[in-house]
């Protein structure tokens, strides 16, 4: 007997038991010399960090390329329980839990192709995930991408990276406007 599946209901805060899994935020490879690391801090609408929100990252390779490589979920045969990431292939994937603090980091490839790395929000209170993007400075035109360009300047604000030194940005994101910060721009896709 299956069962029917059951309607949307808020997300979380139960997905730490099973979705993080180890590497997750360690899309690139070990000790690549080109590797970027953005970190930032996940706020609800009262201003404050959430400790138990999941983010997911999507990018293409450095070359542009978008068929990933396996190895983000591998399975151990024996006790088949998750392994992670081999260490060695860019996948392209990231998957990464807030901590105390609210707080998340990946290290990463800058991404071929677009300026940007595509994320997806999980977290409680929401019915639904919701999906941004993370425009890194040193690849961005902010003149030329059609999605900056029809943002006033302060929603667009909330879409860029801030370097912070040599291969490390920042980048909060927001579910609400707090009164002193703008919301993050999320997508709708249809």
């Amino acid at each position: 007997m299956s069962l029917p599946p059951t309607p949307s209901q808020t997300v979380g805060p139960f997905y730490g038991y099973a979705l993080p899994f180890t590497g997750g935020e360690e899309v690139a490879p070990a000790g690549h010399p080109d590797a970027i690391t953005v970190h930032g801090v996940v706020y609800d609408g009262a201003g404050l960090p959430i400790p138990d929100a999941l983010l997911e990252f999507w990018q293409p390779a450095p070359d542009g390329s978008r068929a990933g490589v396996p190895g983000s979920l591998r399975r151990d045969i024996v006790t088949g329980g998750y392994l992670g990431r081999n260490g060695v292939d860019f996948t392209g994937f990231g998957r990464v839990a807030t901590d105390a603090d609210g707080h998340y980091a990946l290290r990463t490839l800058p991404p071929g192709g677009v300026p940007y790395l595509s994320v997806i929000v999980f977290a409680r209170g929401l019915l639904h995930h919701l999906h941004t993007r993370i425009y890194l400075p040193d690849l961005a035109d902010t003149t030329d991408d059609p999605l900056l360009v029809s943002l006033e300047p302060e929603r667009r604000a909330t879409l860029l990276a801030t370097p912070e030194r040599e291969g490390v940005h920042r980048f909060d994101i927001r579910l609400q406007d707090d009164g002193a910060h703008e919301e993050t721009v999320f997508l709708e896709f249809g």
